[in-house]
C-alpha cells in the first residue's frame, strides 16, 4: 500500500469507527450509557471518556511531543462518576478533533518519521496503526455494552441477523 493510500484509509476506517459508536450509543438510555457490568469492567461513558484522554494525548502534538502528554491523567479517565452525557460526548467530540487535525495535514514522507510514547520510538506509520487497533478494541466492547443495553430495541448497524442472504441479493443479483 502505498503512503498516500495507508493515509486516505486511516482516516476513512477512524471515521467509521466514530460513527459505529456514536450510532450505537445512541440506542442507549442515560442510565446504561454510565452503567458497567461489574466493578472490574468499564461501561460505555469510560470507555469514551478513555477514548478521548488518549486522543487528546497522542494526537496533540503528534509528530513533535511524546504522546503521553505529562497533564494526563489516565487513571481519570476511567471513572465518569461527576460527569454527565454531555460531558463525556465533549470530550469525544474533542479528543476526535485532536485525531483529525493531526492527521489530515500529514503527508506521505511523515510517515517514516520517528514518534515517541512513553518514551519509546516509533514510526508514526505503526502508532496509527497501533491507535487504530486500540481504538477497534474499545469501539467494540462500546458495540457489545450497547446491543447488550438495548436488547430486543436495537437497531442493527451492519446486516441484520438472518438477512445475509437476502443482502447478498441486493448487492450482488445471486
Amino acid at each position: 500500500m502505498k503512503p498516500e493510500q495507508f493515509l486516505e484509509s486511516v482516516l476513512i476506517e477512524f471515521r467509521s469507527l466514530k460513527k459505529v459508536a456514536e450510532k450505537a450509543v445512541q440506542q442507549v438510555s442515560d442510565k446504561d450509557f454510565f452503567s458497567a457490568p461489574n466493578s472490574e469492567s468499564n461501561g460505555i461513558a469510560v470507555l469514551m471518556k478513555h477514548l478521548a484522554g488518549n486522543m487528546r494525548s497522542r494526537w496533540t502534538d503528534f509528530l513533535t511531543s511524546d504522546g503521553e502528554k505529562p497533564d494526563r491523567h489516565r487513571d481519570s479517565e476511567f471513572v465518569a462518576e461527576s460527569e454527565t452525557r454531555t460531558d463525556i460526548m465533549q470530550k469525544w467530540e474533542a479528543g476526535w478533533s485532536c485525531l483529525f487535525q493531526a492527521i489530515k495535514p500529514l503527508k506521505p514522507e511523515d510517515l517514516d518519521k520517528t514518534v515517541y510514547v512513553r518514551g519509546k520510538a516509533q514510526s508514526a506509520y505503526i502508532a496509527i496503526f497501533r491507535q487504530l487497533t486500540h481504538y477497534a478494541i474499545h469501539v467494540g466492547q462500546i458495540l457489545y455494552l450497547a446491543k447488550h443495553y438495548a436488547g430486543p430495541n436495537w437497531q442493527t448497524l451492519s446486516v441484520p441477523k438472518g438477512k445475509s442472504e437476502e443482502y447478498k441479493q441486493q448487492m450482488w443479483g445471486k
